[in-house]
């Protein structure tokens, strides 16, 4: 498989939830590969003086119906979550130490659907424990890979890298050089695989 999607995404984006229940159909359909890229949205805002949609009240309306009818669209589950905004740091430090085992995805598939189809409280490390037992994931190991210093210069590493490309939000999509911004253009996205 020489096409490949990278994927720039945060639990804490509803709009990457989105993306995560659409992009492998279009991976698949394409023949290409999904480069998974978790970084930490609180950094790329920091860094590029970007907010959140939802500080706007108008705007945050807005989406918020918006999101709902892409979710519809898509005939996927979504319920936005009474605790957003929530710090999303050790979560994705999660992903970004799963990545590259056999746990990846179904850790992903866990905390997305516990944030956005359950509306669990992730934000509360008690609720995130309980969601990753009750899965079947060693809690142990889950705290040893969150604390790992390697593994919080690689969450690091992927969040500037991210910047530097030009991303300023999430989810951000890459196919070559070409960066394609938000799960409303994934259309473009299946295009620029497809070409």
């Amino acid at each position: 498989m020489s096409k490949t999607v990278e994927f720039f995404f945060d639990f804490g984006s509803p709009a990457s939830y989105l993306a995560w229940t659409q992009l492998p159909r279009i991976a698949r359909e394409a023949g290409a590969q999904i480069i998974w890229r978790p970084m930490l949205l609180g950094g790329v805002f920091k860094a590029t003086g970007n907010q959140s949609p939802v500080n706007i009240p108008a705007k945050g309306r807005y989406m918020l119906q918006d999101l709902a009818r892409f979710a519809s669209r898509y005939g996927v589950p979504m319920s936005f979550t009474p605790h957003f905004p929530i710090n999303t740091l050790t979560l994705m430090r999660g992903a970004a130490g799963y990545q590259g085992s056999e746990r990846f995805e179904h850790y992903v598939k866990t905390i997305f659907e516990a944030l956005w189809v359950q509306q669990k409280n992730l934000g509360k490390p008690e609720v995130v424990a309980t969601v990753l037992s009750t899965a079947g994931f060693d809690l142990d190991e889950f705290e040893r890979l969150v604390n790992d210093e390697a593994i919080k210069e690689r969450l690091k590493a992927t969040t500037e890298e991210a910047v530097k490309r030009g991303a300023f939000g999430a989810p951000t999509f890459f196919v070559g050089a070409e960066m394609h911004f938000g799960q409303d253009r994934l259309d473009f996205v299946a295009e620029a695989l497809n070409a």
